[in-house]
């Protein structure tokens, strides 16, 4: 996890970095401060800051892996990762709905915001539950 909240904390940094010349520079040549850019950029750093802080944080309590230690072989990587879906049509349905809610945002459509949010939600429910309902209940993996 050395990685992770390395990178984490080098992209906080420059976004702490940005803001403060984002600041300046429109202060400079409007003749007043874009709160809305300067905060989003200075929240963007604090999320960036907590992700960085919770893998540290996570960093220090296990083992390292084989890709945070020097010596390791490539083969200490090989194995399973994890189970991913061969045949699943839940994510392109997640994505619609996100899409009908994104639309409904931009075009400030109440009916559309709240079609694609109750969507998101049917989806998200139906890809957590993929396999404990329906023909592949208890499918192996």
């Amino acid at each position: 996890m050395k990685s992770e909240w390395r990178i984490f904390g080098l992209v906080s940094a420059f976004l702490f970095t940005v803001a403060a010349v984002y600041g300046w520079w429109t202060a400079a040549e409007l003749d007043h401060l874009d709160w809305i850019g300067t905060v989003a950029l200075l929240l963007s750093g604090l999320l960036c800051l907590m992700c960085g802080g919770y893998f540290w944080f996570v960093s220090r309590r296990i083992e390292p892996r084989p890709e945070d230690r020097d010596d390791a072989e490539i083969t200490e990587g090989a194995g399973e990762i994890g189970f991913f879906s061969p045949g699943s049509y839940w994510p392109f349905g997640l994505g619609l709905a996100t899409l009908a809610a994104g639309l409904g945002l931009v075009y400030w459509m109440w009916w559309l915001i709240a079609a694609g949010l109750a969507a998101v939600l049917v989806g998200a429910g139906g890809l957590l539950f993929e396999y404990y309902t329906g023909s592949r209940r208890g499918a192996e993996h």
